[in-house]
């Protein structure tokens, strides 16, 4: 596994977690920070800070395009993993197809036999929409 491939996992962990305690998921990561052994990965603050940042505009897109799915009604896994995968295809640094294979990988690991098809239906949409938006 690669270390954006490790960052990513851990990434979700903070974020699942967070959700589970019902916490900031900034909190929950500062926490990891000044346990971790070894430290945690740039690239895992990077993402669930640029979760948190864009939050609002993650979840907007997300609910704009799961036709009728409530994101509270999701897994909890596959909502994260959807969030982290969103903010990687608009920060754009990684390409599409890496970003779409690593939450399939995630969820098809972590979640339901159904969530790997979900998943990557639902952020190909968004890859596909993504000229579409304002930078």
């Amino acid at each position: 596994m690669s270390g954006r491939s490790k960052a990513r996992k851990r990434a979700l962990d903070v974020l699942f977690e967070a959700e589970s305690r019902g916490v900031p998921p900034l909190e929950v990561l500062a926490e990891r920070i000044n346990a971790a052994h070894p430290p945690l990965n740039d690239y895992v603050s990077e993402l669930v800070t640029g979760v948190v940042a864009n939050s609002e505009q993650i979840d907007a897109l997300l609910t704009q395009n799961t036709a009728g799915w409530p994101l509270d009604r999701m897994p909890a896994v596959d909502r994260n993993v959807l969030r982290l995968g969103v903010y990687e295809v608009l920060k754009g640094e990684v390409p599409p197809a890496v970003v779409l294979s690593q939450a399939v990988e995630l969820v098809a690991a972590l979640s339901t036999d159904e969530s790997p098809v979900f998943v990557n239906g639902l952020l190909a949409k968004i890859v596909e929409l993504k000229p579409q938006m304002a930078p």
